[in-house]
């Protein structure tokens, strides 16, 4: 028989019941309602949908559905061990941090940032319920620092995508619609240095979709996008390239051409056939799986099996792609991350010159 950890190992617990029941709980506590004392009506019933309209945008997709995804499963956790998870209990959330890191039976211990990323998601689930968690709270915390003290590794980073490699990964695409919308992520992604989110979200205009992320304007000398990132609203330029096979302006005019629409989400599906664009924007998934792909087909680190190929590239592999190919002041490279400050960006530069500025030699040594 599985072992309460194994139940609770992979996070794909979930049955259908679970879900519907969770749904039903998350709609409760979403926060946003009317006082007690005061009766409903229709505009105030409808100004309630609106506030939990703004509420919903406060944090990405990808982020309340993980946080979505730590609740449930401390919450289920919590039921296997005869207990709720309402009201905060900072002892039990303790146990629940040391049991993560170290579970018995055959599940898997998790990460010092998977753990921490739990966490913060039970800290927010809490405040949409009406509960403050005091995450200062010795049973949390020095629980939390001993884990770190013992578990902690340094960042696994992905591979970089460097300038020769991206060249031969848009090699391997046709030039049919599908082929055409995927060099423009490619291309756009890489010279923007984009997250993958902040691709799939730009609109043709500034406006044209509920959940637009930002527009792009098309003009001689490049394409400048405006984007609502997290660290807030940025403009990133990205030029036009030598030749158009490689220029990512270009790429995307002729996707925008191709597709024959002038409005809403730029990347979209397309149909069976690959003849016509759909109106339905693409998962930022898509990317990770166009770069996986490519990356297999371009013999990109063919010295190694598939397997540790593919786990080796992931979104953020253009991001650390262009920090690490553009031969520019760090500060340009920054800028066009949306890093605040330069540390921040030379984690991403995977082959930058560390002993450039020696120290040793500077003070007469």
């Amino acid at each position: 028989m599985a072992t309460e950890n194994e139940k609770l190992s992979s996070g794909r617990f979930t049955t259908s019941e679970d879900a519907q029941g969770h749904a039903r709980d998350q709609k409760k506590s979403d926060g946003i309602t009317l006082p007690s004392h005061v009766a409903g009506s229709g505009t105030l019933d409808q100004l309630v949908e609106t506030a939990r309209g703004y509420a919903k945008q406060a944090a990405s997709e990808n982020t309340l559905t993980a946080y979505a995804k730590d609740w449930a499963h401390f919450a289920r956790w919590c039921r296997l061990k005869g207990t709720e998870p309402l009201p905060p209990s900072p002892e039990m959330i303790g146990l629940y941090l040391a049991n993560l890191a170290a579970p018995t039976g055959k599940a898997p211990a998790l990460s010092v940032s998977t753990i921490e990323r739990r966490l913060s998601g039970l800290s927010w689930n809490y405040k949409q319920r009406g509960f403050n968690l005091d995450r200062k709270n010795r049973h949390i915390a020095s629980v939390l620092a001993g884990i770190k003290r013992k578990h902690a590794r340094p960042p696994v980073q992905k591979e970089a995508i460097l300038a020769e490699d991206i060249l031969a990964m848009v090699a391997t695409l046709p030039y049919d619609l599908r082929g055409l919308r995927d060099r423009a992520i490619l291309l756009i992604g890489y010279a923007g240095g984009l997250r993958r989110s902040e691709i799939i979200s730009l609109d043709v205009h500034k406006d044209d979709t509920p959940d637009s992320g930002g527009w792009i304007e098309i003009f001689d000398k490049g394409a400048l996008l405006t984007l609502n990132a997290k660290t807030g609203w940025r403009e990133v330029e990205i030029g036009r390239g030598s030749k158009d096979q490689t220029c990512p302006v270009h790429a995307l005019e002729q996707w925008l051409h191709f597709a024959k629409f002038d409005f809403g989400p730029v990347f979209v599906g397309t149909s069976r056939d690959g003849k016509r664009a759909t109106e339905t924007r693409l998962n930022d998934k898509h990317v990770v799986r166009l770069i996986k792909r490519t990356v297999l087909d371009a013999g990109i680190r063919s010295d190694l099996p598939e397997k540790d190929r593919l786990a080796l590239f992931a979104g953020h592999s253009l991001r650390a792609g262009l920090a690490s190919s553009a031969e520019v002041d760090e500060r340009y490279v920054q800028k066009q991350l949306g890093h605040a400050s330069a540390e921040m960006t030379r984690r991403y530069q995977r082959r930058r010159d560390r002993f450039r500025v020696n120290l040793t030699k500077a003070t007469g040594l």
